[in-house]
């Protein structure tokens, strides 16, 4: 095995977010013209992830595209990268900003562990109780060691002396770039004295030098459930379409399968990694793309069949009780960010949730990205792909307005296939006043060119009849589901675990809690 213990040649520029944006992917080398074309409104996009369906959407809209980061009167910003120029500008309650400054905290593998670690320490305190809101990490995440504090490092060379499967993940990298299994005693400790030089090197050189990136090591889920003998994972969303107050949304998304089957001892990371970069590095990935993404319904019908009654799940179970979970999960992680999180009315963020389920039901989360990809490279992803964008785009936009308004937030005219997770109360505790004051200004850079031709009703979303892909809230022609299945208010965390990982009832139980779960 061959362990990679430097930065990775992709992630190594500062000012690259830590998401999954496919570097391979150019933008169209169309003739860029100095200025826009009409009066505005304004948007900027940088980068290539998510560039066309966005481009489409504002333009819909009557929008006008410019090309400089520079300018500091555009109505919407949408950056894949982080630099300097894509927050200097930036005017709160006038504009639109795609990424939340500091994200990195929910989206690199550090920064969730951190995260949670501390939120874990805090509930210790006050001491657990059967009625808590909170999962222990234990319930839903691997165990993990952080590889470069020294205590921690030990600790897990400690430990790993039993034979079992690790994974070692780079912080802040996507894409499976510089994973590798530890799969053996002979593997660990190579590993051991790779790291072990290298650290010995960083401290004989007078000069500094940088530091190898940092790293977490995971207990490997080595018995995941498997579809046709297949591994998999399942992408999920969670938009934070406003931070000032917090209102948040789910959303389903779709299942990732390898190309062949799973064995856990194979070398091959394909076998083990379940993204589309990954897979595309298979010989097989030409003739079984369609094969390797599974809409959530078709996964729902697969447990159905195939596991519910010798499981003795309850009927849907994915769309219950995993997606209960998964909603579960999202929120915890989002409270233990919560306070940390940089907020500005206008700062939204788009977040891609990877969830693992173990052969006995369990649900684990593998990580949290910022700029999940937004390819639609086979057919489930142009059903998924484009409806979720437009909606958390219109969801992002009549929030805003309502906020400048002075509106309630709720009810919402754009919400379609999304599950509103947490709308914060304006007096809730620790809760910042508002600095934004109304004046003439607020808002300016969005005010709609009523000249324009292509102006939508309500909802954009529900408006691209030109479009390749023809958006409905029916749920029959696109990846989410269908309305009778989506939760329309907020999911009441306080009583949310109403089952456990093997889909039996959680003790204590609310009343009539199973059918209210089957009926949202």
């Amino acid at each position: 095995i061959t362990f990679e213990v430097e930065p990775d040649e992709a992630r190594s520029k500062e000012n690259t977010t830590c998401g999954e944006a496919c570097p391979e992917e150019k933008q169209s080398e169309e003739k860029i013209p100095e200025t826009p074309q009409g009066p505005g409104p304004y948007f900027y996009i940088g980068g290539s992830n998510g560039a066309g369906l966005v481009s489409i959407y504002c333009q819909r809209r009557g929008w006008q595209r410019i090309y400089d980061n520079r300018r500091e009167d555009y109505a919407l910003k949408w950056c894949e990268t982080k630099c300097r120029e894509t927050y200097y500008h930036f005017k709160e309650g006038e504009q639109l900003l795609y990424q939340i400054p500091n994200n990195r905290i929910l989206t690199t593998k550090i920064g969730l562990l951190s995260c949670l670690r501390e939120q874990e320490r805090v509930m210790n305190k006050i001491s657990w109780s059967s009625n808590s809101k909170l999962l222990k990490m234990e319930e839903f995440f691997p165990e993990s060691f952080r590889l470069d504090i020294k205590d921690e490092r030990n600790a897990f060379f400690e430990l790993c002396k039993e034979e079992q499967i690790w994974i070692c993940k780079p912080t802040c990298s996507n894409q499976g770039r510089g994973i590798f299994l530890l799969k053996n005693q002979a593997a660990v400790n190579t590993f051991q004295a790779k790291l072990h030089s290298a650290e010995e090197d960083q401290l004989s050189k007078k000069m500094s030098c940088k530091a190898p990136q940092a790293r977490i090591v995971q207990r490997y889920i080595h018995h995941p459930l498997l579809l046709e003998g297949k591994k998999f994972d399942v992408r999920s969303y969670l938009l934070i379409a406003c931070t000032a107050p917090y209102v948040l949304f789910f959303a389903q998304g779709y299942v990732r399968l390898t190309c062949t089957n799973y064995d856990a001892a194979s070398d091959d990371l394909t076998a083990h990694l379940t993204n589309q970069y990954m897979q595309k590095k298979n010989p097989l990935y030409s003739q079984l793309k369609e094969e390797t993404v599974w809409r959530m319904e078709h996964f729902n019908s697969y447990v159905n069949e195939k596991f519910r009654k010798v499981n003795g799940l309850p009927k849907d179970w994915v769309l219950t009780v995993f997606t209960k979970r998964m909603q579960q999960i999202m929120m915890q992680c989002f409270l233990a960010a919560k306070l940390k999180l940089e907020r500005k009315l206008g700062y939204f963020d788009l977040i891609g949730c990877d969830f693992l389920i173990d052969e006995n039901f369990k649900v684990w989360l593998l990580e949290m990205n910022a700029n999940p990809a937004l390819h639609t490279n086979c057919k489930v992803l142009r059903h998924v792909i484009p409806t979720m964008v437009y909606e958390s785009l219109d969801l992002v936009l009549e929030i805003f307005n309502k906020c400048l308004k002075g509106q309630s937030v709720l009810p919402l005219e754009t919400l379609c296939h999304f599950v509103l997770l947490y709308k914060e109360d304006a007096a809730a505790p620790g809760q910042k006043s508002s600095k934004l004051r109304t004046r003439p200004c607020m808002g300016r850079y969005l005010r709609p060119n009523t000249d324009s031709p292509s102006h939508f009703g309500r909802s954009p979303a529900k408006a691209l009849e030109n479009s390749s892909e023809k958006l409905s809230c029916s749920g029959k022609k696109v990846g989410f589901l269908p309305n009778k299945l989506c939760q329309r208010t907020v999911l009441p965390i306080p009583h949310v675990q109403l089952f456990n990982h093997e889909g039996k009832l959680s003790e204590p139980l609310q009343k009539g809690g199973l059918s209210q779960v089957r009926k949202t």
